[in-house]
């Protein structure tokens, strides 16, 4: 076999980093559950007739098909495509199982996805995500748009990562304000004020009148309602101040007043309303968040989501939802590529047992066998080489203790290799301190 050439886009981790992966997965995952949220997994395939229909990321859709299909296959296979979030997925499944689910219903999802975007620094084409969501049958309590940002928030602060902040956004504010002042297509409008981190205001302003047809003082009063960022309900009187009035717009001010002042009130400093959030999907229908990792907010949001009044509707019953994803490959890509993430061993190994010779290896692994079911994560040195040359072998995979079964009588001993110091031991009895037991992430 040639030397394989890597696919961008597509990350392996180390042995390492895939033990910080998985802790702060398990992290994830428990405050998850803290906050009474149920496990799902769904398939990794959907109909593309369903995911084509959801905004600018349909053109990211990976396709499936059988390498050798045949044209009796038409229909089948090449009519299912690689979910490029959880939530469309998630949709499908509440539709599929509404009898069986009680509502309101809580789920956590954490999967791959796949995107087909030009990978970069942050950006990958496979990665995992962890979503949560609150679904309910006809209306939801807006109650729960504010409950998402604090359960992020717990999440967050749980890992050895920097602050965050929430930015956060309703929808309906901004398409309030663009009928307000005459724009007859609205979604055209917030499609073209997402990319204003991207591509600048006067590209923006010129997005704005080329797509949803704004006029010159029509787009500045878009930027206008853009630039307004609070920490706190202020805001609702800088956007008064533009002299906009409509329904949608007071509607969507007063959720999101109560969104920021829930987080105010249980989490200071985690939120700030900042009305550039849009979000390009076209699904969302109320309050929107976007998270930036502090000293990272070049590379834009690492966990985002908002309110869907329409996703899953099944003839005159709807199921409106709210729900937020952390991009967990993301998250970590950027930390990684910084250094400022490390895992104090590469593997879970916290003692090796020496083999006197081969003839006594049997007694290594009675020792294994003791110190396996007393929850150490032992193994059993590879050859039964001098002790020299098997410390070293612990030194390189960075286990800290190395266990001498006794000969002839001797009691056992354990050695620290990185002070150098060894006492008599019992596998029975003898245990690593904590901070030895299991890696440490930091």
């Amino acid at each position: 076999m040639s030397k394989p050439t890597p696919i961008s886009g597509f990350p392996e981790w180390t042995p390492g980093q895939r033990m910080i992966e998985q802790f702060v997965l398990d992290k994830i995952r428990a405050t998850f559950e803290l906050y009474g949220f149920a496990p799902l997994e769904t398939r990794a395939v959907e109909p593309l007739d369903q995911l084509l229909r959801k905004g600018e990321t349909s053109k990211e859709v990976y396709v499936i098909r059988r390498l050798h299909a045949d044209a009796e296959s038409a229909g089948g296979d090449d009519q299912l495509g690689l979910h490029f979030d959880l939530t469309v997925p998630f949709a499908r499944y509440v539709l599929e199982n509404a009898g069986k689910l009680a509502f309101p219903f809580r789920r956590y999802q954490i999967q791959k996805v796949w995107r087909g975007e030009r990978p970069q620094e942050g950006r990958y084409r496979e990665f995992v995500q962890a979503d949560i969501d609150i679904v309910d049958r006809d209306t939801l309590a807006p109650h729960h748009e504010a409950e998402m940002p604090l359960v992020i928030g717990d999440a967050l602060r749980s890992l050895p990562i920097p602050p965050v902040t929430i930015q956060v956004n309703n929808r309906k504010i901004c398409e309030g304000f663009y009928r307000g002042i005459g724009l007859t297509d609205p979604e055209a409008a917030l499609r073209a004020v997402d990319k204003l981190d991207k591509i600048g205001p006067a590209k923006v302003a010129d997005l704005l009148a080329q797509t949803a047809g704004a006029s010159e003082a029509q787009a500045k009063a878009c930027l206008a309602l853009a630039e307004i960022s609070a920490p706190d309900a202020s805001f609702a009187d800088a956007v008064r101040a533009l002299g906009v009035s409509d329904p949608l717009l007071d509607e969507g001010i007063d959720e999101l007043v109560r969104v920021v002042e829930t987080a105010a009130e249980h989490a200071p400093g985690l939120c700030v309303a900042d009305l550039r959030i849009a979000r390009g999907l076209d699904y969302y229908t109320g309050t929107v968040y976007e998270t930036q990792l502090r000293g990272y907010e070049r590379f834009g949001s690492i966990c985002s989501g908002g309110r869907y009044d329409n996703l899953a509707t099944a003839g005159n019953v709807s199921y409106p939802g709210v729900g937020i994803s952390i991009g967990v490959t993301r998250l970590l890509g950027l930390l990684f590529g910084a250094g400022e993430l490390s895992v104090s061993r590469e593997v879970p190994t916290a003692v090796l047992v020496a083999v006197t010779s081969e003839e006594q290896r049997t007694a290594s692994n009675r020792v294994a066998e003791a110190l396996r079911r007393r929850a150490v994560p032992t193994e059993v040195s590879p050859s039964a080489a001098k002790f020299g040359k098997q410390i070293r072998y612990a030194e390189r995979r960075g286990i800290p203790y190395v266990w001498f079964p006794g000969v002839d009588g001797a009691p056992d001993e354990v050695k620290d290799i990185r002070s150098g110091e060894q006492v008599t031991a019992g596998a029975q009895e003898w245990m690593p301190p904590l901070g030895d037991l299991t890696p440490t992430v930091g």
